[in-house]
């Protein structure tokens, strides 16, 4: 069992990752990518914490919250390249069965580039976070397990979005697998 601040404590550092992502949309014709990411995480600072929440529109939250400065710089293996920065905040609101929940803030999405309101639930007994945004087109269920303090495996799955929020998520369009290794 692992509390959701060790986990944090564990993902602070510079994180070299390795993907693969099997697009399965119609226009992408089943492609298959690789690619790799450097990956820097720092804690945020309190000015960064304070514009992730006006931007989120939660500008008097006083409850208990971690969060992170992300920095990634991405090449596939296409030769194409993202360079991102954002600011990211995890704010509990409650547990259901020992599983920590609640929103993920961002200052800037990676689907969008807005702020956004996501959720997250955290199992301590796998050590794993579990994040689902509602994109406008898109659900993306990002899910970070933590094996050991320099090893993470990620695992990413997009979903059409469904034209009413209670509908079941079925059309997957994308799912990716990471290998994150810290670089120490």
């Amino acid at each position: 069992m692992l509390t959701i601040d060790a986990f944090f404590d564990a993902c602070i550092g510079k994180w070299s990752i390795e993907r693969t992502y099997h697009y399965l949309d119609e226009s992408a014709t089943n492609r298959i990518e690789r690619s790799h990411t450097d990956y820097d995480i720092r804690g945020l600072s309190v000015e960064r914490r304070q514009k992730v929440l006006a931007d989120n529109d939660r500008s008097g939250h006083t409850e208990a919250d971690y969060g992170f400065y992300l920095a990634f710089d991405t090449l596939s293996e296409r030769g194409e390249r993202v360079q991102m920065d954002l600011n990211i905040l995890f704010v509990p609101t409650g547990q259901d069965g020992g599983v920590l929940e609640g929103d993920y803030l961002r200052d800037r999405a990676y689907e969008e580039a807005r702020p956004m309101v996501a959720r997250f639930r955290y199992d301590p007994t796998r050590a794993e976070l579990l994040m689902t945004t509602r994109y406008t087109r898109t659900v993306s269920v990002d899910s970070i397990t933590l094996v050991n303090p320099e090893l993470r495996l990620r695992q990413i799955k997009n979903f059409a979005r469904p034209a009413f929020d209670h509908q079941p998520l079925k059309q997957l369009t994308l799912v990716g697998f990471g290998v994150e290794q810290k670089v120490v």
